[in-house]
């Protein structure tokens, strides 16, 4: 009996100590454990918010928490043990800079027409120097059969070569310059390279620029193939036109006529003859503007070809035409050799000196460009009987294209005074009609640049 009181009392003892260190433990732990949050919340480690694995093992001991029996401190599960910095047990992921330091992503913008068109020949230029083209020529290529042909052309300055690859390689096919075509009797003559790439069975349409051989061909469209003819005189100056694009076609063929046939002016000028004779050749399809003729000539000298020799260069006329008509002022001047301060000069020496044919020419010329010489002078020259009846019919109409307003009351005033029914009275009455149109027309037509102001000039 005494045996079983003293193990109750020592039960009852044990459990008074136990009780005893719970209630000093517990509020020492909370107290700690206080501290140690409020140490973590000031300092620059501590967590914005708790890692992934973190979370789980807080969750996990909630679940446990929630799921343990309520029967004291002595049936709880022990939580699970982090290190966070060092030890043997899994180390925690490391810790974000945070979101300040992520950079916004860069907004995605469409390509545009150009980025595709750019990406796409890229390709076809890298595609194209990886295959090894071999090369042949329109000629040899169709001897050979590998090359399939079907040219039409209109005899003169446009030629659409279709090319057809019956090779099983790929082909650059080559149109030279000089390569001559024909059709019948008539000849034209490649006067610009070109060349295609084909692809097996590939089929390709080339534009060639083209030029007639002779005045004789005839215009119209016709199939036709590659002639072995050549034109030795040609080849110095289509070398030049290869290296000068910036030539028009119709002074290209017009050179071209000069070389092979030496045409005269009245055969490739749009403007009639002061001689009156006019060709008997039917060139009508090769005439061509002043500056296109004045282009030609051109062209033949820079490529070397002395021009004492062709026929066209040597006419007095075209100069003069050349230089009257505004359009084609400034090339005739350069041909020429005239200048801004000696060009009052030409015409006074046109005017006095110059071909019989020609001579009155530059009262046109005067009146167009120096007005007001031509409004002081060329009445004194309608007026003057002395003077011969072309010089004074020249006078009169040459009024007109000073296009000046005081020019027409003296126009009406020669009408009445030269006599409104003869033939210079007549002309008075036309140009004035003319002259009135004309700035009645240029008072409702917008605003133009007006020709370069002259100095005044004198001499006559």
């Amino acid at each position: 009996m005494s045996a079983e009181l003293g193990t109750d009392r020592a039960s009852h003892v044990c459990m008074s100590n136990t009780k005893f260190l719970t209630a000093l433990i517990v509020p020492a732990l909370c107290f700690g454990g206080y501290k140690l949050w409020s140490a973590a919340e000031n300092s620059l480690a501590a967590f914005q918010s708790p890692t992934t694995a973190v979370a789980a093992v807080i969750a996990l001991a909630a679940a446990d928490h929630s799921a343990a029996p309520a029967r004291g401190p002595q049936f709880r599960k022990p939580a699970p043990i982090i290190t966070v910095a060092g030890g043997d047990e899994e180390a925690l992921p490391p810790i974000g800079a945070g979101p300040q330091s992520i950079l916004p992503p860069e907004p995605l913008t469409a390509p545009t027409v150009a980025d595709v068109k750019a990406e796409l020949a890229n390709a076809q230029a890298i595609t194209k120097a990886e295959i090894k083209f071999q090369n042949t020529d329109i000629l040899s290529g169709t001897e050979q059969g590998i090359v399939q042909q079907t040219l039409v052309g209109n005899g003169r300055d446009r030629l659409i070569a279709k090319l057809c690859n019956n090779s099983p390689t790929p082909l650059r096919v080559g149109i030279p310059a000089g390569q001559v075509m024909e059709s019948g009797r008539n000849l034209v003559i490649v006067a610009r390279p070109a060349e295609a790439e084909l692809m097996p069975a590939q089929s390709l349409d080339v534009r060639l620029v083209t030029v007639a051989l002779y005045s004789a061909n005839k215009i119209g469209e016709s199939a036709y193939k590659p002639s072995y003819q050549t034109a030795p005189k040609l080849e110095g100056f289509l070398a030049w036109v290869a290296q000068h694009p910036e030539l028009s076609a119709p002074a290209l063929q017009t050179a071209v006529l000069a070389l092979t046939e030496n045409l005269p002016l009245n055969s490739l000028s749009k403007f009639a003859p002061t001689n009156g004779i006019t060709s008997k050749l039917p060139t009508d399809a090769f005439r061509v503007e002043t500056g296109d003729l004045i282009g030609a000539l051109s062209a033949l000298r820079e490529s070397g070809t002395k021009l004492d020799t062709v026929a066209l260069s040597l006419d007095p006329q075209l100069r003069i035409e050349a230089m009257i008509e505004p359009l084609s002022r400034q090339a005739a001047k350069h041909f020429y050799g005239i200048t801004e301060d000696r060009e009052w000069d030409f015409w006074k020496h046109e005017l006095l000196n110059g071909d019989p044919g020609t001579r009155h020419y530059a009262l046109f010329g005067i009146a167009r460009f120096y007005p007001q010489v031509a409004v002081e002078m060329l009445p004194k020259w309608a007026r003057e009987t002395k003077t011969h009846p072309v010089y004074r019919m020249s006078a009169v109409q040459a009024l007109a294209e000073t296009q000046r307003p005081e020019a027409l009351p003296i126009l009406h005033g020669l009408a009445t005074e030269l006599g409104a029914t003869t033939e210079l009275g007549k002309a008075a009455t036309q140009a004035a009609q003319y002259l009135d149109t004309r700035l009645s027309q240029n008072a409702n037509a917008r605003p133009a640049v007006a020709f370069r102001g002259k100095k005044s000039v004198g001499g006559f």
